[in-house]
């Protein structure tokens, strides 16, 4: 009996142990279902978001401000300089494999992974690329000449690079990643801050008529996704092949591999 007892304990912590890297996942699930059964119920919440920032003759206003250019422009700068660090940390690491790595591998591939599925091949490839939604400012509504589509509703109307959903809100949250790595004192700083800039950027692409507000609220919402599952993947539950300690252990043998080669090479013969 107590050995029984026991083992529905066991299972019962197994359950609540697991409980915090589920909850992520179910919520960020949550979140797009809700957000695309509204927009499809209240399509008109769209046309109205949008209609804030158009002026009839004028268009979307907002986006010939330069000060609004160059921070749209900081989207892309800012993952580029994510990208260029953990590119040069490896390369470092590489160059001397003996010394530990700056950033742990394990963090390097969950950042790389989640911004390679999520804004890479999910939203530009997959969503914007096949869904064929008008953008706000090709709407009939607002100067185009197509009609409104709703969210997720494929159609011809676009051929590629189209409104749905939003590439730079994507890359803008993927940002938040940031936040789950970094050491805990700069956690909530960095979570703050991340999701301060990741929202300003998606107004951005609302008042510039580039994208719905639909488009940004899903965009933010499966990149988090991608981020949560990638988190429990490959940080807070790895397989044993990618854990942390494995994944160093095989770039110090790659990098020792790459000297010999080096030195091999440049022996006389």
């Amino acid at each position: 009996m107590a050995t029984k007892e026991q083992g529905v304990h066991a299972s019962a912590r197994a359950s609540l142990a697991m409980l915090p890297w589920s909850y992520p996942i179910c919520a960020s699930l949550l979140f797009v279902g809700v957000v695309s059964a509204f927009f499809l119920a209240f399509p008109g919440v769209d046309l109205w978001t949008s209609h804030l920032f158009y002026q009839s003759g004028h268009g979307f206003f907002l986006r010939h401000d330069d000060a609004l250019k160059a921070f749209r422009a900081t989207g892309r700068i800012a993952v580029i300089a994510v990208v260029a660090w953990l590119v040069v940390q490896l390369i470092i690491k590489l160059a001397k494999p003996e010394r530990p790595s700056y950033v742990p591998p394990s963090v390097t591939l969950f950042l790389f992974s989640t911004l390679i599925v999520g804004p890479a091949l999910l939203v530009n490839v997959l969503l914007k690329d096949h869904w064929g939604r008008p953008r706000p400012n090709a709407v009939d509504l607002f100067g185009g000449d197509s009609p409104y589509v709703v969210v997720w509703r494929i159609t011809s109307y676009c051929a590629t690079n189209c409104s749905f959903v939003s590439g730079e809100t994507a890359s803008a949250f993927w940002l938040t990643a940031l936040a789950l790595v970094v050491p805990k004192p700069y956690r909530l700083p960095v979570a703050l801050v991340t999701v301060i800039y990741a929202t300003l950027i998606s107004l951005n692409r609302i008042a510039f008529g580039g994208h719905f507000l639909s488009d940004v609220l899903l965009a933010a919402g499966l990149t988090l996704l991608v981020i949560a599952i990638g988190y429990r993947l490959f940080i807070a539950h790895p397989p044993g092949w990618l854990a942390n300690d494995r994944l160093e252990a095989g770039l110090t043998r790659f990098g020792e591999r790459l000297h010999r080669r080096e030195r091999s090479d440049a022996e006389p013969r």
